[in-house]
């Protein structure tokens, strides 16, 4: 692959991770009509079009596709390769992008990320909040904080946060009209605010510990969502009883805003990782934000 190559190829993975000609033009800090003329060269090199173009978007072809998935892998190796020589004397700079659940930018996150950017202008950090799978590579994130058994193989994974407990809870409100359930069978008798998954779809199964075993329990759902915030509304308002991971609440459980329910039946959850791809910690930029991100969890 020669130099001309290799910059169409950059040319050409900008435009897909951006989603658009001009995106790309900004982010390779390109003038927009050298970002269209580096794409028609590879595409007549080529002989295929790459992307599907009309007035309001830009998609993928099924030969973009397939040229994607074989060359990111590899673009990004000799990105970092350059990057990792050319930093060595340099303080860190360039673009940072991270991937994490909602609850982890609230918990974790918000507290720590402005003194992060302070300390390290020249980085340009992005944060994307998502709740469901995320595979990093694929989507050009260079880092990403899940629970532990969400992690795919083959990534590096560095503790953040130990394991916690799945917690069962009510407002008082609740509790006063329907009283508590001292055991797994009181259930039977109560309404449950049931998250769903955002990339499966799937309910949440309640999952809980007797006797050293797991049982998963069928409850009357009172409220489905897929945001946690809105399952700790809805217990809030009485709408049923709430689950989620004991971080999430653990406030208004201090302040008596939501009752702790059947503790002793509570299930421990994998901890929060930090995961990203072997060759991505080269990168000075991303290793600076591994580095704080690990000191902070401290």
């Amino acid at each position: 692959m020669d130099g001309s190559n290799f910059n169409q190829l950059k040319v050409f993975q900008a435009i897909v991770q951006e989603g658009s000609i001009t995106g790309a033009a900004r982010v390779l800090e390109m003038a927009s009509p050298s970002v269209s003329q580096a794409l028609k060269v590879l595409e007549k090199q080529l002989g295929l079009p790459l992307f599907t173009r009309t007035t309001r978007k830009i998609e993928l072809t099924e030969a973009g596709h397939l040229l994607y998935q074989r060359t990111q892998s590899s673009m990004q190796a000799l990105d970092i390769a350059f990057e990792t020589v050319s930093e060595l004397s340099k303080e860190p700079r360039g673009k940072v992008r991270l991937t994490a659940p909602k609850f982890v930018f609230t918990s974790f996150l918000q507290p720590i990320y402005a003194e992060f950017c302070q300390r390290f202008p020249d980085i340009e950090l992005e944060i994307s909040l998502f709740d469901g799978t995320v595979d990093i590579l694929e989507q050009g994130f260079d880092l990403g904080i899940r629970f532990g058994d969400r992690i795919s193989e083959g990534m590096v994974a560095k503790q953040l946060i130990p394991s916690k407990k799945d917690v069962l809870f009510a407002s008082p409100e609740y509790i006063k009209r329907y009283g508590i359930p001292t055991s797994l069978n009181d259930l039977e008798r109560h309404k449950l605010i049931y998250y769903r998954f955002i990339t499966s779809n799937q309910l949440l199964p309640l999952t809980l510990q007797e006797g050293g075993e797991q049982v998963t329990i069928d409850v009357t759902p009172a409220l489905i969502a897929n945001d946690t915030d809105v399952v700790k509304d809805a217990a809030k308002q009485g709408l049923g009883i709430g689950r989620l991971l004991s971080t999430m609440v653990e406030d208004e459980i201090e302040r008596g805003e939501l009752i702790p329910i059947l503790e002793d039946y509570w299930l421990d959850v994998a901890g929060l990782y930090l995961y990203f791809h072997q060759n991505a910690q080269k990168a000075k930029r991303v290793r600076t934000l591994i580095d704080f991100l690990i000191e902070k969890s401290k």
